[in-house]
């Protein structure tokens, strides 16, 4: 399969974006949410992927968007069942992805036992950057993964700190969703996540291998 680089590719491609909430223990605390025993698993549009060049769109009435860093698994083999120990034949490179979340959305959702769709699917709810070759990450569990706004440093973690694997990751999905080309895993966001504006420049990177950069307007 050949999988291009841009957004845009992706939508045609792939089917689901499969993410991965609470998967660092220190992001979990900074929210006061409680360690997951099991991955606590939610899905994005394929709408929500936007590349760079265009921007990321607050939603409306949002008040409160928040930048989240994360690796992302791009599928290049069809399965179902995956054992964890042939999962990683199953992946056929990487993205560097933004899960934004409207937070107060997602809040309000939390407190009345409501799904999270509207506060992590919107439309530009995905930016992400060019796919990045397998051989360009031999490590994937041991990566370094960085969040600025406005040129601060929000978020410096690395995928080591991960409490569920990208192998087991995807072994556990693949018992609730057959994984197809073109699906793409987020598999969770290190500590540091916080808010963003109109006008905010969000800049972020994988360890030296990729980087991207988005500006934020207001909803249209």
């Amino acid at each position: 399969m050949r999988i291009m680089s841009t957004a845009a590719r992706f939508r045609e491609l792939g089917k689901k974006i499969i993410c991965v909430g609470r998967n660092y223990g220190a992001h979990a605390k900074e929210l006061g949410n409680p360690i997951p025993e099991k991955p606590i698993l939610f899905l994005k549009p394929t709408s929500s992927y936007v590349s760079e060049g265009s921007p990321i769109q607050i939603p409306k009435g949002c008040g409160s968007l928040h930048h989240e860093v994360e690796l992302g698994v791009v599928i290049e083999r069809s399965g179902k069942n995956i054992s964890e120990s042939s999962a990683l034949d199953h992946i056929g490179g990487y993205i560097l992805a933004l899960d934004m979340t409207a937070r107060d959305f997602q809040d309000e959702a939390k407190k009345k036992g409501q799904p999270w769709t509207v506060a992590k699917g919107f439309d530009t709810a995905c930016p992400v950057s060019d796919f990045i070759p397998r051989d360009k990450v031999p490590d994937p569990q041991n990566i370094g993964l960085w969040c600025k706004v406005n040129g601060t440093t929000r978020q410096d973690g690395n995928t080591k700190d991960m409490m569920f694997s990208i192998p087991n990751l995807i072994s556990y999905i693949s018992q609730y969703f057959t994984l197809e080309p073109g699906d793409v895993i987020l598999t969770g966001t290190p500590s540091g996540v916080g808010p963003t504006g109109a006008g905010d420049t969000i800049q972020c990177g994988l360890a030296d291998i990729v980087s991207m950069q988005f500006t934020v307007a207001s909803s249209q």
